[in-house]
């Protein structure tokens, strides 16, 4: 079990920032092919996002993965709500569900297909 000091990191940044992106290395220089994927996604529907790279602090990388009970990074939270991974995110882009999520919850986007 993480840290509660670990949880309530991620629980701040969730509830700081309205787009929360938990990934290996940065938006501008990703470490991963998942990572860079994410990045791509919310970079064509021109949302703005914070990146938090877990490759820094190996107690988030651990933790991140139990708060969401989720096994792997990325991962996306929308207005503090956990939306998915690599391949949700990249599904939802291609139907226009995301979208759709983030406009439903007050999260501009400049859509650029």
């Amino acid at each position: 079990m993480s840290d509660p000091a670990v949880f309530d990191r991620i629980r701040q940044d969730i509830k700081d920032n309205d787009v929360v992106l938990y990934m290996k290395g940065t938006p501008v220089f990703p470490q991963c092919g998942f990572s860079a994927a994410v990045v791509q996604v919310l970079s064509q529907v021109g949302v703005k996002f914070k990146g938090v790279n877990v490759l820094t602090d190996p107690e988030l990388r651990d933790g991140v993965k139990q708060f969401a009970n989720w096994p792997t990074i990325p991962q996306l939270y929308v207005k503090g709500e956990f939306v998915g991974g690599c391949d949700i995110i990249r599904e939802m882009f291609e139907s226009g569900e995301l979208q759709g999520l983030l406009q439903g919850k007050g999260v501009p986007v400049t859509v650029q297909q």
